[in-house]
């Protein structure tokens, strides 16, 4: 039987797969990862390309401000560029707002993002989960999750693994609840791109108490530049910023969001791709007996029947079709036999249906 720490601890790990199952590398479709299908726009590749001509790209240092960066960023979002805080990743951020506020204890809601969990371990902060509802679909019950005395609050809208996406009103309930409390609220919203007008990103000016976490490169394809940003108030922005390292950002990942961001033809066609194919595979996967939890991201929760072995399942799914999903084994408080799967392009999405129906049939 496969041990639950031997599946990869993050989507997206398919060298190590590969090299496990002796499988090439390129030959595996992955599911495991939420990342765009279609790839970076078009403008994202000739901003790379033209700065690759220019060899200042390489030989100067990148802007220490990221001036640039921030302003473009700060358009996109609606807020101001005085606001913002830029690193390359999730982690960074959080880990420079830890030491910033002194954070010394957190309500953690589960399951969600593993990062959570290990970031908070590391920089010393007492962490007390709370175990939502898969019934009520992870549903955020604002007395019990403030029911407790911490410093800080972590949440994640969308959620993931669920994908679960709470209207901004019931997150501004929250934010608003826990400042009576005198309580942080650290908001993880790397996949709202998909529902933007659900964001609490411009509300950031409003509530002192919210700092608002965002991924530039899932909704575009680039992971591999490596961009987060957080918002909240003026005050708090700088002194988070001075608490990381310089130069966080290259220059061409910089220069390629920027062109990313102003794309607004690629971000509508985003979004309705992806609720177009989203809608089909969950209709797909129900068909198959699978329990499907509602989605508003890029990728779905399902979870199998008691009958079928989850371990076994994810190795043929790999070794016999050649898809790897997300096993969500190590998700905290979820019951065994959940995975997550990507919402990829049409004829993606069609193998994961013809192979999940082969292996669930025999």
């Amino acid at each position: 039987m496969t041990k639950v720490d031997s599946y990869p601890l993050h989507g997206g790990q398919l060298h190590h797969i590969a090299k496990r199952f002796g499988i090439a590398a390129p030959l595996l479709l992955d599911f495991s990862a939420n990342i765009n299908p279609e790839g970076p726009p078009p403008a994202v590749i000739n901003t790379l390309r033209a700065c690759l001509d220019d060899l200042s790209t390489l030989t100067n240092y990148p802007d220490l401000r990221q001036t640039d960066l921030k302003r473009a960023i700060a358009t996109y979002a609606g807020v101001d560029s005085q606001n913002i805080i830029v690193a390359n990743g999730f982690v960074p951020l959080i880990e420079a707002t830890l030491r910033t506020l002194n954070i010394r204890s957190c309500n953690l809601p589960v399951p969600a993002f593993v990062e959570y969990r290990k970031t908070l371990e590391r920089a010393g902060v007492a962490i007390e989960p709370h175990s939502l509802n898969a019934e009520s679909f992870f549903n955020y019950n604002v007395a019990h999750i403030l029911a407790a005395e911490h410093n800080a609050i972590l949440l994640a809208n969308p959620q993931n693994p669920s994908g679960v996406c709470h209207d901004i009103a019931h997150m501004r309930d929250i934010v608003g609840k826990a400042s009576e409390k005198n309580t942080l609220v650290l908001l993880d919203e790397a996949f709202i791109d998909y529902l933007p007008h659900h964001s609490l990103t411009a509300a950031t000016e409003e509530f002192s108490n919210l700092i608002v976490f965002r991924s530039v490169t899932k909704f575009y394809g680039i992971p591999g530049l490596r961009v987060a940003y957080a918002v909240t108030n003026p005050t708090l922005a700088s002194s988070i910023n001075e608490n990381l390292p310089p130069w966080p950002i290259t220059t061409l990942a910089s220069r390629a969001v920027a062109a990313a961001l102003a794309d607004h033809l690629y971000a509508d066609r985003a979004r309705q791709e992806n609720l177009h194919r989203r809608v089909i595979l969950k209709k797909d996967l129900e068909s198959l007996g699978l329990v499907v939890y509602p989605s508003d991201a890029n990728f779905l929760l399902f979870a199998l029947t008691k009958v079928v072995d989850p371990n076994r399942f994810w190795e043929r799914m790999i070794v016999d079709h050649h898809i790897v999903l997300r096993n969500c084994a190590n998700y905290e408080s979820l019951q065994p036999g959940h995975f997550r799967a990507a919402v990829k392009t049409q004829e993606d999405n069609s193998r994961l249906y013809k192979a999940l129906k082969d292996i669930l049939s025999g």
